[in-house]
């Protein structure tokens, strides 16, 4: 490839009627369709803009793949566990469990074990 010089690169660029803005980006994040994550630290970012196109964003930069986790559910304290398996009369494990299947929900898992019996 030819040598260029930048500023010259510059001018023929803004003859063309091209814009080019380089922004200064700590971390870029793309989702692809499969919920993998391609995460970019400290990326060039450049962003081109030609009159009647859609703006073209060049990502460069070294990335990793983040696989997709799966969401945890709600967090259950012991406290929680405590309060149902008192309020419903039942083991700690069995309160454990209501409180699971209830999403976390205090009122529903008593309700749910109250009826069980």
């Amino acid at each position: 490839m030819l040598p260029v010089n930048p500023r010259d690169l510059e001018k023929m660029m803004r003859r063309l009627g091209i814009k080019v803005e380089q922004l200064a980006a700590e971390e870029a994040r793309i989702v692809l369709g499969s919920g993998e994550v391609m995460v970019f630290h400290s990326p060039t970012v450049i962003v081109m803009r030609a009159k009647g196109q859609p703006p073209m964003v060049y990502l460069v930069g070294e990335y990793a793949v983040e696989k997709p986790t799966q969401e945890a559910g709600p967090e259950i304290t012991e406290e929680d566990v405590a309060l149902v398996a008192e309020q419903a009369g039942v083991s700690m494990e069995e309160a454990r469990k209501a409180l699971e299947e209830a999403g976390g929900d205090i009122a529903e898992a008593i309700l749910r074990l109250k009826g069980e019996e």
